[in-house]
């Protein structure tokens, strides 16, 4: 089989990472997406309600990704990722009134957690000693399995990076997953555990300079074009149907899904997928943060979990927030404001406001769940999937969306030698 050309169903970051890898490979690929824009669960748009362009959802990643910075190096991204020039978290707990800040060393040995200046104010050395347990064990067990989650190591540290890395409450959280995330952040040093922010987009971080890289080598995006069939016949997908009937595919051409799991076990209900899900909440308010803010800060005691500052707006995200996504969406937002001036030590009237709610924003990060992801290769030979809910090894996050596709380019070019 030799794949001269190739089509993808989803233009979120797996279907562009794909589409980039492919074109690279010489392949002639197009696009489509059900969405009218690219970008998925990390697009941008402008409000008008607030007059700025937002991200749908507060997404972080690590200047230790590799998969985020080859990706945005192949496409020429300009725009750099913002963050602190080291690895310092910033807590408060609002509850209490407490404030620390966690500030890990550049280098590879972790000697930050021998200075009381730089770990969670009133642990020991040995506290973190006990997180090796994190490191071991198999896949069906989960991080309540293999340490010990209470004290302040866990509550005033790992508990609320946990929560935000797997949307999923830490305890119940796969052991494996996060194992992978720890060796490839914390093992690794401060220099790859820098916590790196898009600003002042998702957008303009990867989506529009991902999407300006394939037009100028002629690969077309359609938007508001949803893929509602795939027919097969024997080990080939046939033809895709995207509302006007059924459209042969090539001998020639290669299908990839990069869609949600809920979508992708609709067009091919035979693979497995995750099948329960977080919801995530973000607020966005109109202001400028207050001189001095922290660009990110972890909120214990609150409803809000995260805050984040832009130069025009502060934003705020809690993951697994089944417990609060069903509120009033004004509601939600004087919450959030009364969290931001606690956290901030400031008293301003609520000034323009954003809610955006996402009831399936990742799987559940269990290890029952992560039992259920799918590799990207499938029984049909032109057809692989793409996607954070893939098994990436990885939590879904943009790291593992950008590595499935990868993994399902690799595998499309390497069919073409069989």
């Amino acid at each position: 089989m030799t794949f001269a050309r190739a089509t993808i169903a989803g233009a979120g970051l797996a279907g562009l990472s794909t589409a980039v890898r492919l074109v690279e490979a010489g392949l002639t690929v197009r696009i489509g997406d059900s969405a009218a824009q690219a970008g998925g669960r990390c697009r941008s748009y402008h409000d008008p309600q607030l007059g700025l362009t937002i991200d749908n959802g507060n997404h972080l990643v690590l200047a230790g990704n590799r998969s985020v910075a080859a990706f945005r190096a192949t496409i020429g991204a300009t725009m750099p990722l913002a963050g602190p020039d080291h690895a310092d978290f910033a807590f408060a707990d609002l509850a209490g009134g407490d404030r620390w800040m966690i500030r890990m060393n550049d280098g590879v040995l972790p000697w930050w957690v021998l200075s009381k200046r730089r770990r969670v104010p009133g642990t020991r050395t040995l506290d973190y000693a006990r997180l090796a347990g994190l490191l071991t064990g198999g896949a069906a067990d989960a991080v309540g399995d293999r340490i010990d989650a209470t004290g302040p190591v866990w509550s005033k540290l790992m508990a609320p990076v946990l929560l935000a890395v797997l949307n999923t409450p830490p305890e119940t959280g796969s052991a494996r997953l996060t194992a992978a995330v720890l060796r490839e952040s914390l093992l690794r040093g401060g220099k790859a555990t820098l916590p790196r922010i898009a600003e002042p987009s998702l957008g303009a971080a990867f989506i529009d300079p991902a999407l300006a890289w394939l037009a100028a080598r002629d690969t077309p995006f359609t938007p508001g074009r949803r893929l509602r069939a795939i027919e097969t016949l024997g080990d080939r997908a046939t033809a895709l149907d995207w509302g006007a009937g059924p459209e042969p595919v090539a001998d020639d051409e290669a299908v990839i899904l990069a869609v949600p799991p809920w979508v992708a076990t609709t067009l091919l209900p035979e693979i497995s997928a995750p099948d329960a899900f977080h919801s995530i909440v973000n607020g966005h308010f109109a202001i400028a943060p207050p001189e001095g803010a922290a660009q990110m800060l972890g909120v214990l005691g609150g409803t809000a979990e995260w805050l984040f500052a832009f130069p025009d707006r502060i934003s705020v995200t809690v993951s697994a927030a089944d417990a609060i996504v069903d509120l009033d969406r004004e509601e939600l937002a004087r919450r959030f404001w009364a969290d931001i001036q606690s956290a901030y030590r400031f008293t301003v009237p609520m000034p323009a406001w954003q809610i955006v709610k996402e009831k399936r924003a990742t799987f559940a990060a269990t290890p029952e769940q992560d039992a259920k992801r799918p590799p990207a290769a499938t029984r049909w030979r032109n057809l692989f999937l793409a996607g954070d809910w893939t098994r990436t090894g990885l939590p879904a996050t943009i790291e593992g969306a950008l590595r499935s596709g990868e993994t399902a380019a690799r595998l499309a070019i390497g069919a073409r030698t069989r």
